[in-house]
Order: C-alpha cells, then structure tokens, then sequence
C-alpha cells in the first residue's frame, strides 16, 4: 500500500458522537423537510427509540406520514 494512499484514522472523531447534540426535534424537522422538498408536499416525521452507537452513529425508529397540518387549516 502506498504512503500517498494510507489514512491515519482519528480515533477521537470516530469516538465522539456528535449525533448525541442534535436534539431528536431538530432531525425530525430536517427529515420532514427533505421529505417534503423531493415529495412536493408537507410530510412529518417522527423518530423513536434512539440508540447511538459507539462510532459515530445511530439507530432509531422513523415514522414519515403526509401532514394534514395544511387541510386542517383550511376547514
């Protein structure tokens, strides 16, 4: 392998899980946005049972639904 090719790995980064400072409401507004952005329509997104992982990582349950958040305002 050559010099030019090989990485040091960062054993802190990998270690520190950022994840772990985003509050479970910020990535169920991020989520519902993309969703609705690439959909065309408002979506909503729910999030549960969060575990984070050792590197740098998570696993959770993701609910994304259709809002009737804007028919709800027109009645």
């Amino acid at each position: 392998m050559n010099q030019e090719n090989e990485k040091d790995i960062d054993i802190n980064r990998i270690l520190h899980n950022k994840l772990k400072s985003i509050s479970t409401d910020s990535l169920e507004a991020g989520i519902s946005k993309v969703v609705s952005d690439l959909v065309g329509e408002d979506y909503k997104c729910s999030i549960g049972n969060i575990k984070y992982t050792l590197f740098s990582g998570a696993e959770f349950n993701l609910k994304v639904e259709l809002s009737l958040k804007s028919e709800e305002t027109q009645l």
